[in-house]
């Protein structure tokens, strides 16, 4: 399949937690969907597994996570342990919110893809996933 023919990334953007900010997720999400992404936005208190149960019923590329609330080290790491437990380990997780800069290394420990902190643009947002996320293989 050439790079022209292949289908539109697939990019779940969801608010795991008990964070009840969302303005940050949706802008980020109609951004996605202004660059030509599908995007499927899971609303507030998300769990883990309901993150994951939603990216693999999406069959998205990538999951895009926002925390305000301070839980990204626990959070963050359980949403990549959620999808492995769905056998969806392919599935890019990346994410932003109020994050401090010491803990992104940690985060890219636990196998986070990118990591957007406070200040960065959707367009920042847009090009590394157009750089880094490819659609993933078809099920066999």
């Amino acid at each position: 399949m050439s790079q022209n023919t292949q289908r539109t990334l697939r990019i779940l953007v969801a608010k795991p937690g008990l964070d009840g900010h969302d303005r940050g997720a949706k802008i980020v999400a109609r951004a996605l969907r202004d660059a030509g992404f599908e995007v499927i936005y899971t609303g507030l208190h998300q769990t883990p597994e309901m993150i994951a149960a939603a990216a693999v019923q999406e069959d998205v590329d990538a999951v895009g996570l926002s925390i305000m609330s301070g839980a990204h080290l626990t959070l963050f790491p359980a949403v990549i342990d959620a999808l492995k437990g769905q056998g969806a380990s392919d599935v890019a997780v990346f994410g932003g919110g109020i994050i401090p800069q010491d803990d992104v290394p940690k985060l890219k420990e636990k196998g986070v893809a990118e990591v957007f902190p406070p200040g960065s643009t959707t367009t920042a947002i847009v090009e590394w996933i157009r750089a880094n996320i490819h659609p993933r293989a078809a099920a066999a």
